[in-house]
């Protein structure tokens, strides 16, 4: 297991689309892939920078490689969109849910989420419902969320909060 000295982490990063810091000292940024994708090849794309996900660190956010209750504050931004191709734009930039699995690797991510979080820590979850409802994911932890808030054009994303119970 690994110890980490940050107390932020971001478990599914891609290309730190939401970060005002995209290298935030605080924050270790994982995610299961890396590289990035030039978006040249496509005329409405031309010009643009490509799209590159480096994360600090490769892992499986559905099993993480760090101690019980390492670090204060959780960022859980999993893909949410199924059957995406890696290949294509979004499916590059946001990742991809296997449409036979996502509902055990959402449970599972959410229990490691936790897992890692110490113990009166935050956890921010954030989910849009482009592709499956927000109350289908939700119910896939124990764990209740304090509050949320919607956002986008269409009101698609949420923001959920959760704060782990403590050690009592």
């Amino acid at each position: 297991m690994a110890t980490i000295d940050k107390p932020v982490l971001d478990a599914c990063c891609g290309s730190r689309m939401m970060w005002f810091d995209k290298q935030d000292e605080r924050c270790l940024f994982a995610d299961q892939r890396e590289g990035a994708m030039q978006l040249d090849h496509h005329p409405s794309q031309a010009g643009r920078s490509p799209v590159n996900v480096f994360p600090d660190r490769v892992h499986d956010f559905r099993d993480m490689p760090y101690e019980d209750s390492s670090f204060h504050h959780v960022v859980f931004d999993p893909p949410h969109v199924r059957n995406l191709s890696l290949k294509s734009i979004l499916g590059f930039r946001y990742g991809s849910l296997d449409k036979q699995t996502w509902q055990d690797d959402l449970r599972l991510g959410f229990a490691e989420c936790f897992r890692v979080l110490k113990p009166h820590g935050t956890l921010i979850f954030k989910w849009n419902e482009v592709d499956i409802p927000l109350r289908e994911v939700l119910a896939l932890t124990p764990e209740k969320p304090l509050y949320g808030h919607r956002s986008g054009k269409k009101a698609n994303t949420h923001w959920v909060a959760f704060a782990k119970h403590g050690d009592d």
